[in-house]
């Protein structure tokens, strides 16, 4: 690569946000904007893909889980086009397994929700010989569990008895956690 190429990917700051939670997707693309980045904003996978198509952004920020599909899929998609693109994964659900797929297809970090501008700005320009840093609030494992069966009730449609039998737990037992607030 010569320096001239380098100087213009350095200057290219052109930004994919891939989100399905629209006030997350509004509240972050605002963000990156005033840190320099032009954003592209899609709530959904198919627009997220259309969007590499017409012009592979240099960085890209996807959700893991969107109703309309699965963001790796725009990671990989982005990783064919642009193959120097820096794409991170955020995801509320997060374990080992997805966050190894993510890193494997291209994704350069993996961060949990809720990920505030600066963190999504730290992993998007990192690069990549430091260690990571820890998150200074990171979830509680009561607060994991509690996203994990939230995330099951959805997928069954908020259906308590298909949840309770997927978990493997007592119906009942699932109806009093749903029924408390969320963990810290």
């Amino acid at each position: 690569m010569t320096a001239a190429t380098e100087l213009t990917e350095a200057a290219d700051r052109s930004l994919l946000i891939v989100e399905d939670d629209k006030p997350f997707l509004e509240r972050l693309a605002r963000a990156m904007e005033t840190r320099g980045f032009t954003v592209t904003a899609c709530d959904n996978v198919s627009d997220g893909l259309s969007q590499i198509e017409k012009a592979p952004p240099a960085f890209a920020v996807v959700d893991l889980r969107l109703g309309s599909g699965n963001g790796l899929d725009v990671v990989s998609a982005l990783k064919q086009q642009r193959p120097e693109a820096r794409a991170i994964v955020l995801t509320g659900y997060g374990n080992i397994a997805t966050a190894v797929t993510a890193v494997k297809l291209g994704a350069v970090d993996y961060l949990s929700k809720p990920a505030d501008a600066d963190d999504v700005v730290a992993a998007l320009l990192a690069g990549g010989t430091e260690a990571s840093q820890l998150p200074e609030n990171p979830m509680s494992a009561d607060r994991v569990r509690w996203e994990h069966i939230q995330r099951i009730y959805e997928m069954c449609n908020r259906n308590v008895s298909e949840t309770a039998r997927r978990l493997n737990m007592h119906r009942r037992t699932l109806q009093r956690i749903l029924a408390k607030r969320a963990p810290r």
